[in-house]
Parts: structure tokens; sequence; C-alpha cells
């Protein structure tokens, strides 16, 4: 019997908390291939990450391997020292963090940081390690990856900093690639991207990728095995066609249940009845300066003569591809970024040089999700203190009523009370999003903004999420701009949908138009690229 790559036996790991020890992993045994690709799926808090982690020794200060067996090319990892972990990592085992925000150092040009994985190794010296990573960066799929090589990662959009990271991770060509939702922040259209070059990376070298993910499509569309895990166990694996499609136990039967297209979530209305736009964008422009390249200085164009409305009861989504502008788009319309030209009116007033009592007026009624809850939440606060900030900031209710409404909000997003004494950093990034999402909906606003709320979230909380965003909306008449590359997601709850290109408005039409006969071709290449009929075929479909 040939030995398998990596083989996992009897894991367990556990964390020390201020409340006591918490078990992550309870016995969890699996394996992967050489050239294998198997994906972790389950509801976050459920051990992907912990698995993922121990299997790299990259676990925090307060987690530590209580028992079991990490192997590697029949090597035991568990028993090794920080030194010789260093040599493995990078060279034997590539890492694709969860989260570019924090895994990126934000002082060093991007290229320098995929040049420094060659240079650490030996594989290359300084010249050849730069020209190496250059290329990378364009394999990844980055544009002009001569330039962006130069830049830092605060002036890359969120996606483009996650396929940084990818290229980090598969510089040294390593026996294991440990992906840890590689493509959540990334749009359709650059998910298939790197989806085929980790692709063709296991096909000519033999690399197996351990597939840390909450998009289910993906799993159907990339992975030979599907390993389910539920509270720290594996409660179903095998074959990823055998398990999605005739899965053996109830929970995996309801995270397929769950995949957007396939909840059973109710549909925001038809029309909005109210013509009256809650927010307006009139010829939108914003420029950003370029690094100095041979003593010129350029600029990009990231929002390019963009318009739009929000309706009274309306969800406008913008798609596109990372970089197209979508953020941007939605910080100058909260006022989070000056424009270089044009107009933003909320209620009917132009809010474009807002400021003192007016700017603040403006942040009641307008809230933002961010994309990112690491960079967004406190870490010194604990989660009931983050949900009370708002209410103090804005003199709202008494102490005990702030309380009240903080447990409120956390029981609408779906986490437990217990959470609220918790800090970020006990929490997962599942549940981290969920915090900020309670906290940008504290105030009770008109206008939401929602930068890829559900982008981290596994599949049962995102549809719980969605279920939630479209009740407060025909209770109390929510407005919401929802920025996503999820366009299953988008198809379900949005009214109308807005494609954007370098910057541009494409198209903005009904939802249910737009996806039946999209007009450019840039919007057919995006529903082409979707992981996954799986993702958009309702269960009635299936059996047709």
């Amino acid at each position: 019997m040939i030995e398998p790559l990596v083989d996992i036996d009897r894991l367990r790991v556990s964390y020390r908390t201020a409340s006591g020890t918490v078990e992550a992993l309870r016995g969890v045994s699996l394996s992967v291939a050489k050239g294998e690709v198997v994906a972790v799926v389950g509801e976050s808090g459920s051990g992907k990450s912990t698995l993922a982690h121990a299997v790299i020794g990259l676990l925090p200060s307060n987690g530590r391997v209580d028992g079991g067996s990490i192997r590697l090319d029949g090597d035991e990892l568990t028993t090794l020292g920080e030194k010789r972990l260093r040599a493995i990592r990078g060279r034997r085992i590539g890492l694709v963090p969860q989260d570019p925000t924090i895994s990126l150092n934000p002082v060093r040009t991007v290229g320098a940081q995929v040049a420094e994985v060659l240079r650490r190794h030996r594989l290359a010296d300084r010249r050849g390690a730069w020209l190496d990573a250059v290329e990378l960066l364009g394999t990844v799929g980055l544009p002009d990856p001569e330039l962006t090589a130069r830049r830092y990662p605060h002036t890359l959009s969120g996606g483009m900093r996650q396929r940084v990271l990818i290229a980090v991770a598969i510089a040294a060509g390593p026996d294991l690639v440990i992906a840890d939702e590689p493509t959540s922040a990334l749009d359709v259209t650059v998910q298939r991207r790197i989806l085929d070059e980790l692709q063709r990376l296991t096909a000519r070298t033999d690399t197996s990728v351990l597939l840390v993910t909450h998009d289910l499509g993906v799993a159907a569309d990339r992975a030979d095995r599907v390993v389910v895990m539920r509270q720290g166990r594996i409660v179903e694996q095998g074959p990823v066609h055998q398990v999605l499609s005739n899965p053996s136990t109830a929970y995996t039967r309801l995270l397929i249940d769950s995949v957007p297209g396939r909840a059973t979530v109710t549909a925001p209305p038809v029309a909005v009845t109210d013509p009256t736009p809650v927010a307006e964008v009139v010829n939108l422009v914003k420029e950003f300066p370029l690094p100095r390249v041979g003593g010129r200085r350029g600029v990009v164009r990231a929002v390019d003569d963009v318009s739009f409305t929000v309706g009274r009861g309306e969800t406008l989504a913008l798609v596109g591809e990372s970089g197209s502008g979508k953020s941007t788009t939605a910080r100058l319309l909260l006022r989070l970024a000056d424009p270089t030209k044009g107009q933003v009116r909320f209620g009917g007033v132009d809010v474009t040089t807002a400021r003192g009592r007016q700017w603040r007026e403006l942040r009641r009624r307008a809230q933002l999700i961010y994309q990112n809850p690491y960079a967004s939440l406190d870490p010194t606060f604990t989660v009931e203190q983050i949900l009370v900030e708002p209410l103090r900031a804005f003199d709202v209710g008494t102490a005990s009523a702030r309380r009240e409404r903080a447990a409120e909000l956390l029981d609408r997003v779906a986490l437990a009370a217990s959470t609220a004494a918790r800090r970020p950093v006990e929490l997962s990034g599942g549940q981290r999003q969920r915090v900020a999402i309670a906290r940008a909906l504290a105030l009770s606003p008109e206008l939401v903004v929602c930068d890829e709320p559900v982008s981290a979230l596994d599949v049962s909380v995102q549809a719980q999420v969605l279920q939630l965003l479209a009740e407060l909306q025909r209770e109390a008449g929510l407005s919401y701009l929802f920025i996503s590359h999820d366009l299953a997601v988008v198809r379900q709850i949005a009214h109308r949908v807005g494609v954007m290109r370098h910057g541009r408005l494409l198209e903005l039409r009904p939802t249910q138009d737009l996806f039946a006969a999209p007009r450019e071709q840039y919007t057919r290449d995006l529903l082409a690229s979707i992981a996954g009929t799986f993702a958009l075929t309702a269960p009635d479909e299936e059996n047709r």
C-alpha cells in the first residue's frame, strides 16, 4: 500500500481561554495522497482552520496538540522544534491564510514578500527571486505584475492581496498547499483562475492540496474528496460526488440545502414602491497616485464617472472583479473618502463636502459592514463592548438597555449569548463577521453598505444572515448597497445589479433580466466563471 503524503491520526487540539479549556479537535483522522485535493468543509468553529494550522505548526500561543499524530511523507511533525518547522514551511508546505490584511507585511512591497520565500529557502539569488516574484504575480492574475510588485499591500484591494498570498504559497513549489479559504475574497473570474493554477500545480508536480472552504461549489468543482467537520469531529468523508449528491448525515444535508440558490430565503419585493432614493451618486470619479517609475508618477482612476441611486427598501448589488472599483465606490458614498469629482446625495441633500454635525448624522443613518472582520473589530473590546459602542457614541438608551440590545443582536446573527464576554481573537473568522454585521445594525440605519458581508461565512450561517437582512428590509424598509463577488448570493438578494469593470459601471439592470440575458460580454464571462453549477442549481432543478 502506498503511504499517503499526509497522514493525520486521532489528532486532538485544545485552546486555553479565560473561561477554561476548549477542545477544538477531538480525534480527527484523515489522509491526503500525493496529487490529491481534499476539501474540508463545515460551519465556522467546526475546527477546519485549527486542523490546517496544526498541520503546518502554526497554532496560536494558547493552542496545543494534546494527542495524535501528523505525518508528512512519513515524518512526524508534532514533535519537531521550531527551527525544523521553519525549514518545512514554505518549502514543503505552503499556506494560503484566510486573511490577507494581517498576513502581509505593510511596510514591504508585495514583490519583496513573494521573493523572500525563494531567498529564504535558497532557491534563487536576489535578482532571480525578484524576476520569479514578478512572474508569479502575473500567474495569479494580478494586472501589470511588474508595477504591482512595487506596490504596498494597503494600495491593493482585498482580492488582490489574497492573490499575493497565493503567489507566496506556491513560490517554492511545495509538496502540500494548505489553502484556508483561498478564494473567499475573490471574484468568480479570478477564483477560477486561481483554482485552475492550483489544479495545474497538482497535475504538474503531484502537489497535494488541503482546501479549507465554506464554498461547497468550489469543493464540488475542484476536490477529489471532501471531509465534513462539526464541533471538532469528522462526521462524514468520501469522494466529493458521493458526499454532496448522497450525504449520509443530516448535518451534511443541512449544509447542502443552505447553499445560495438552494436555501429557502424569502426574496425581496419585485419592485420598490417608494421612488424616493435614499442615496444617490452622480458622475463620481476617484483617482489615486501610483508609485513613481522612471521618474514619472501616474494615477489610477479607481472610479470613473459612476452614477446610480439606491431606492428606499431596495437592494442594489455591485459586482465585478477585484479592483473594479466596487469598494471604493461604497467608501465614496459613505463619505469615508472624498471624490476627485462628482456628487454624493443622501436623502436628497448633497453631502459631498459634509462636515461637522451633518457628517455625524450621516454616520448614524448609513452604516457599513466591512469586508474584513479582523481589521474592523477592536481586539481589546469584548463583543458586548463592540456592540454597545455605537449606541453609547450616539447616546442611545440606558446602560442596561444597551446591553439588552447587544444580546438581541447576538441572537439575530445566530451567536450564543456567551459570546458577549469573549474578544475577537477568541472567535472564528465567520463568528467575527457576524459580530461586525450585528454592530452595523445596532443603530437601525436607513442604508447599510454591505461590503462582502457573507464572504467569510459558512453556507448555513450565510443563509441565516441573508434571511436576517431580508427580514430587516421588510420590517424596517432598510436599503442595501450590496457589494459581492458571489453571484449566487446576488441573484438571491438583489433587486438590481450593477456590473463594474476598471472603475466604470458597464450595465445596471434588474437582477432577473441581467442573469437571463446579459448585454455585455464581460457580464457573460462573469456568469460563466461561477464555481460549479452546484452553487446555482436549485434542488428541484437537479431532478428534471
